[in-house]
């Protein structure tokens, strides 16, 4: 029988676990080391299960299934630092998502350089229920990109969408 991780010892052997007088028994300690074999992978992945769930940690193939757990997109050309990191700020991106500083981190992230944001600074509402709120409560996002990059202005234009507040317009330019 060959086993599932070559040479990878059970930290929890089976046999061990059984009263004296069958850890005595031959023919059930050869029989319990077939199931050492097949269980000890995931043994060991349980034991070390909080290196798995910390995305500096992590075997690079999870860090991209860590990011559907936070409900981020990670671009494939992306170096493996940048996957990790962006990553690990998901949950601080999220807190903030909505406000000035979390929809300028957001974009940061995902086009590699600090996007120029102004916004009109305007608040509306109205003296009539249901009415029509006057005033311009948008903003213009500029990202100024240097050299080629491979964020198109279409995939921008999504995260911003996702980043900002529902009701709020925006705009994208992207400057060289």
């Amino acid at each position: 029988m060959r086993a599932l991780v070559a040479g990878l010892e059970s930290p929890h052997p089976l046999g061990e676990a059984l009263p004296a007088i069958y850890q005595d028994d031959d023919f059930t300690q050869r029989w319990l080391r077939g199931f050492d074999e097949v269980l000890a992978p995931i043994f060991c992945t349980l034991d070390n299960l909080p290196s798995y769930i910390d995305p500096w940690l992590a075997p690079g193939d999870f860090v991209s299934w860590l990011a559907g757990w936070v409900g981020v997109a990670l671009e494939e050309e992306w170096p493996d630092e940048r996957r990790r990191s962006f990553v690990a700020q998901a949950a601080e991106l999220f807190a903030r998502r909505g406000t000035l500083s979390g929809l300028a981190a957001e974009v940061a992230m995902y086009a590699g350089t600090d996007p120029e944001i102004v916004e009109s600074g305007g608040a509306a509402w109205s003296p009539q229920p249901g009415g029509i709120p006057p005033g311009d409560d948008s903003f213009t996002i500029t990202v100024r990109v240097r050299g080629v990059t491979s964020l198109s202005a279409e995939r921008l234009d999504a995260i911003v969408a996702r980043a900002k507040p529902a009701h709020v317009v925006h705009a994208i330019e992207l400057g060289g």
